[in-house]
C-alpha cells in the first residue's frame, strides 16, 4: 500500500474495507462503554490505534475522529471530576452544593454527548461518509 498525504486522504476511494471493520468495531464499543463502565471504550482506543495505520480514506477519517473523541472527552471528564472533588470539599461550608450539582449535570452531559457523537459517527461510518 502506498502512503498518501493526510490532505489527500478523504479523496482517496479505500480499495475494500482498509480499516472499515476496525472503525465498525471501534464505534459499537465506544457505544456500549456507558453499559459496561467505561471499560469498552478503553478496547475501542486500542482498536482504533491498531488499525489506523493500515486504514485508507473514510474509514482512516473515522479512526482519528474516534481517537480525538476519546481524548477530548477523556480530558473533560478529568477536569469535571476535579471541579466536583473541589464542590465537595467547599460544599462543607455551604458554597460548594450548587456548583457540586452544576459539575455533576457537566459530567453527565459529556456522556450523553459522547453516546450521540458515537452514534452519529457510526451511522456516518455505514453511510460511507465522513464523521
Amino acid at each position: 500500500m502506498s502512503y498518501v498525504p493526510p490532505e489527500q486522504r478523504d479523496r482517496v476511494p479505500s480499495g475494500g474495507d482498509d480499516g472499515k471493520v476496525a472503525a465498525l468495531a471501534a464505534w459499537a464499543l465506544f457505544i456500549l462503554s456507558i453499559p459496561s463502565a467505561n471499560l469498552l471504550v478503553l478496547v475501542g482506543l486500542v482498536v482504533a490505534y491498531a488499525a489506523r495505520s493500515s486504514a485508507v480514506g473514510v474509514p482512516r477519517q473515522h479512526l482519528d475522529a474516534q481517537i480525538r473523541l476519546f481524548w477530548s472527552v477523556f480530558w473533560w471528564t478529568i477536569a469535571c471530576w476535579i471541579a466536583i472533588a473541589v464542590s465537595v470539599v467547599m460544599s462543607i461550608v455551604l458554597i460548594g452544593i450548587p456548583f457540586l450539582i452544576l459539575f455533576g449535570i457537566l459530567w453527565f452531559l459529556i456522556s450523553v454527548w459522547f453516546t450521540v457523537k458515537s452514534v452519529f459517527g457510526l451511522i456516518n461510518l455505514l453511510g460511507d461518509r465522513a464523521p
